[in-house]
């Protein structure tokens, strides 16, 4: 196909692509790394889409991709499987406890005009590759859409994505060393982001089209693997409200736990447990498997003044802990807030998924209504099977958050309702905008409508993998829960990247799906 020329701006941003991902050498046809890859007609309709994992087995990012076998700690987004902190195992002592994850930048506080980029951030300059991508978006197929091709996007409200993207770019701006997924989309968004913070305030509906219009190009991402996907997948996550005591009584039984201090780290170590979450606890000198929720629940660490607080039900600390973060309400009315502060080291096994195959429910029946409402009616085997989850949670108290604000995400910002997104880390960069053409059952009944809404990426989870994987923040409470746990859905993503990565590159190959075996 013909190609058209780069500006000169999109030539020193592609070759910092190349000295940031250390690629020298050309893609041969049939490589799955290039950023862009043009898709051929045949391509499109050539090959059928593949039906992603169903979060439940992946992760537990949300209730839905958490407990629903059908595709990410996580996350969510959650925080179920986050990794606890990299630290080496060290004997007993105040060096064998994992160190405290310091609390996000407030959001209340005011913020600093954010820096021009940082000179030193930008890599040395190479030659471009011939190509003319940068190699920052591998096993992924994507093609340029103009903006009045894109679903809905001149009907959305695109003044309230910027507001979402306005938080992130303080801390994009505020980070001085690039991240090591899409560095080059990273390096783009530290030119775009003065000239948005540098927009007169408030900004109207019509001006914030118009800006995301004049900095980014709309590209249709999807996955490419055994064969290329036509469309990415969903889910939801919410912030648990979740009524509490301040003290323990005959009601309020089930406490949300500090992170103890005899919790080790032990990333790279293999010790008789699952060594990808790497924690455990010194033994008579030996480093052994930290307790799971079974011992956890039945007193293995009482009397050591851990509790923030206590719930109803050890179901309302698991979901929880499942989302990472809640809001706990207090019989005065007073609240408090809780985010994820560690792990146990133990993997996480989703309770959906052991219901399922225990013959409780159907893959259709299965949501987290139903694991919920089930449990209630059946408190004796509901332990049994939350115990099939040796994995726990522990938290901390979220001061630096407002009432008004969301929990934080994964780029260190409080997320927005229905404007925040949890992508997988391993590829997107924090901040990056994406706007999504869905299906979603967001109302009251079933059968779904259309969610086209510009999204910004502010968070991440273990189940969110790919490209064009993501989870959707609902909001906090009851109904948003109950949304989330019913989005499980296949949506069109169009990831919006800053204008100066040109995607009209010179005689790209295309790759060849791999046969299946």
């Amino acid at each position: 196909m013909a190609g058209r020329r780069t500006s000169a701006a999109s030539v020193a941003v592609l070759a910092a692509a190349v000295a940031l991902c250390g690629l020298a050498g050309p893609a041969a046809a049939g490589s799955n790394d290039l950023l862009i890859l043009l898709r051929p007609q045949q391509a499109a309709s050539g090959s059928s889409p593949a039906v992603p994992q169903s979060a439940a087995e992946t992760s537990p990012a949300t209730p839905q991709s958490a407990e629903v076998p059908a595709p990410s700690p996580a996350a969510p987004a959650s925080s179920e499987q986050a990794a606890v902190p990299s630290v080496e195992p060290a004997p007993p002592g105040p060096q064998a406890s994992l160190p405290p994850h310091g609390p996000g930048p407030s959001p209340t506080e005011p913020q600093p005009t954010p820096p021009a980029a940082d000179a030193t951030a930008a890599p040395p300059e190479l030659a471009v590759h011939p190509s003319g991508f940068p190699f920052v978006y591998p096993e992924t197929w994507s093609e340029a859409v103009p903006f009045a091709a894109v679903p809905g996007w001149a009907e959305d409200r695109q003044d309230l994505a910027l507001k979402a993207f306005l938080i992130s770019c303080r801390q994009v701006m505020a980070a001085r060393n690039p991240p090591r997924s899409a560095p080059v989309v990273w390096q783009a968004l530290r030119e775009v982001c003065p000239r948005a913070l540098a927009l007169p305030q408030p900004v109207g509906r019509e001006a914030a089209r118009a800006f995301f219009e004049a900095e980014f190009r709309a590209v249709r991402f999807a996955r490419f693997g055994d064969q290329i996907e036509a469309d990415g997948f969903l889910t939801g996550y919410y912030e648990p409200e979740v009524l509490a005591s301040r003290e323990r009584t005959d009601e309020f039984t089930a406490p949300f736990m500090l992170r103890p201090d005899d919790l080790a780290s032990a990333r790279g170590r293999t010790a008789g447990f699952d060594a990808r979450s790497g924690a455990g606890r010194w033994v008579g000198g030996r480093f052994q498997p930290y307790f799971d929720r079974g011992e956890i629940e039945q007193g293995a660490l009482d009397g050591r003044g851990l509790e923030i607080a206590w719930a109803r039900d050890p179901v309302d600390v698991m979901f929880t802990q499942i989302q990472g973060s809640a809001r706990l309400r207090f019989a005065d009315g007073s609240t408090l807030r809780i985010g994820y502060a560690a792990h146990n080291g133990h993997r996480y096994v989703p309770v959906g998924r052991v219901m399922i195959e225990r013959g409780i429910a159907t893959r259709a029946e299965m949501s987290m209504d139903f694991i919920r409402n089930w449990m209630a009616q059946n408190p004796e085997p509901a332990r049994d099977i939350r115990w099939q989850n040796r994995s726990y949670v522990f938290f901390r108290v979220k001061t630096e958050l407002s009432a008004e604000d969301g929990p934080v995400g994964a780029q260190g910002v409080p997320v927005s309702d229905w404007r925040s997104i949890a992508v997988d880390r391993n590829v997107h960069a924090y901040g990056t905008p994406v706007f999504i053409d869905a299906h979603l059952p967001t109302g009251p009944t079933e059968t779904g409508e259309p969610f086209r809404r510009l999204m910004v990426m502010q968070d991440t989870g273990s189940a969110i993998v790919g490209p064009a994987r993501g989870d959707l923040y609902i909001g906090t409470g009851l109904e948003a829960g109950s949304i989330a746990g019913r989005i499980r859905h296949r949506a069109d993503w169009y990831v919006l990247l800053p204008r100066a990565i040109s995607p009209d590159a010179t005689e790209v190959p295309v790759p060849e799906p791999r046969p299946r075996r």
